[in-house]
C-alpha cells in the first residue's frame, strides 16, 4: 500500500478510537460505569457494533482505555502544578490541593466498578509516578526548610497520598480542603525550641 494510504487508515483508527472514549465519558459522566455498553458507545459514535467490535474487544477493554487515559489527565495536571511558580511549600499544597480533588471525583462512580478498573498495570505505573514525582518535590520542600526532614520524601509522599485517598469519602469539597490543610501541616518541620 502507499504511504499515504497507510497514513489515511492510521488517521481514520486514531479518529475512531477517539469518538469512542469521548462517547464513554460522556456516558460515565451522565451514567456512570455501569451505563456504559458496547450498544450505547456504538450509537453515540454513529458506528455500527460490529464496527466497535473491531476496534475494542469488549465494553470492559473500552472502559480500560478511557481510564488509563483519564489517569494519564490527572497526572498531566499534577505535574503541571508541581512545575509551576512558587515555592516547593506552595507547589506541594497545589498538587495535593488538586489530588484531593481527583480523589473526590473518582468517588463519585459505582464503587464496584471503579475497584476493577483500578487494578491495572496502568494505576500501579501511574502510582509509582506519582510517588516519585510528589517525593521530588517534597525533597525540593527539605532543600528550601519548608519540609520536614526526619523522614525520607518517598515516606512523605506515600502519608500523602494515602491521607488524602480520605478526601473521596469527605461530604464536601471545605472538608477535602481541610484535610490538606491537615496533611500539610502535618509535613511541616518541627519548631525548635
Amino acid at each position: 500500500m502507499p504511504k499515504l494510504w497507510n497514513e489515511t487508515i492510521e488517521e481514520h483508527r486514531r479518529a475512531v478510537r477517539e469518538a469512542v472514549l469521548k462517547v464513554t465519558a460522556a456516558l460515565v459522566a451522565e451514567q456512570g460505569l455501569r451505563g456504559v455498553t458496547m450498544s450505547r458507545i456504538a450509537e453515540g459514535t454513529g458506528i455500527g457494533r460490529a464496527t466497535l467490535y473491531k476496534y475494542f474487544s469488549d465494553v470492559e477493554s473500552i472502559l480500560a482505555a478511557w481510564h488509563e487515559r483519564r489517569i494519564a489527565g490527572h497526572l498531566e495536571e499534577l505535574a503541571a502544578l508541581r512545575d509551576g511558580p512558587g515555592s516547593p511549600g506552595t507547589r506541594l499544597t497545589a498538587v495535593l490541593d488538586a489530588y484531593a480533588g481527583i480523589q473526590r471525583r473518582r468517588h463519585g462512580h459505582d464503587p464496584a466498578s471503579g475497584a476493577a478498573l483500578h487494578r491495572g498495570p496502568h494505576v500501579a505505573h501511574a502510582e509509582r509516578r506519582l510517588l516519585r514525582f510528589l517525593g521530588d518535590l517534597l525533597a525540593e520542600g527539605v532543600a528550601a526548610g519548608e519540609v520536614r526532614d526526619d523522614m525520607a520524601p518517598e515516606e512523605l509522599a506515600a502519608y500523602c497520598l494515602h491521607a488524602l485517598g480520605a478526601a473521596g469519602g469527605l461530604p464536601s469539597e471545605a472538608a477535602a480542603r481541610t484535610l490538606v490543610r491537615v496533611t500539610v501541616d502535618g509535613l511541616r518541620p518541627a519548631r525548635r525550641a
